[in-house]
């Protein structure tokens, strides 16, 4: 699979922006909430065909969610400590790019999600794609609905699981 990883270490991106959302569910079931939020993307179709529209390195959704290496459109993981990290980068025609997951537990129980993302983007085209992506706020709404989503999952889940 090292073919498919990108050389750009992540750190070396430059910060974008980072959202927050507690969540009142144990990190566990945080992490395997993000885990099927990641996978729903794998599985539509969209996502594809929006990412070869980008012309994304990576197309089609190999491996297991979470395994370093796999693939989903649009990423590849590239750091995958559970139930605390998990990073995810891409690159097309306008962006090298990487959104970054951390799972934190509060003293309180409460876990802290962040979604951070991290991107250069290059040339006259990679500022134009700024702008429509960054600059329309459809990246913040994006992002914080994949937040949602997740908290959504896993409190439902929390709710299921019987109490020891």
């Amino acid at each position: 699979m090292p073919e498919r990883l990108i050389d750009v270490p992540l750190e070396s991106l430059p910060f974008v922006d980072e959202h927050f959302i507690e969540i009142s569910a144990p990190p566990d079931i945080v992490w395997d909430s993000l885990l099927v939020q990641v996978a729903g993307v794998a599985q539509g179709r969209t996502g594809g065909r929006f990412a070869r529209r980008l012309g994304c390195r990576h197309t089609e959704a190999r491996g297991e969610v979470g395994d370093i290496g796999s693939t989903v459109p649009g990423f590849v993981v590239t750091r995958s400590i559970r139930p605390a990290v998990l990073a995810m980068m891409g690159q097309h025609r306008y962006s090298r790019y990487a959104l970054v997951f951390r799972i934190m537990e509060k003293p309180s129980g409460i876990v802290l999600l962040s979604a951070q993302t991290r991107a250069e983007f290059p040339g006259a085209q990679g500022r134009v794609y700024r702008t429509l992506v960054i600059g329309t706020r459809g990246h913040v709404l994006v992002t914080r609905s994949i937040l949602r989503s997740i908290r959504k999952r896993a409190e439902r889940v929390r709710t299921r699981r019987p109490r020891p």
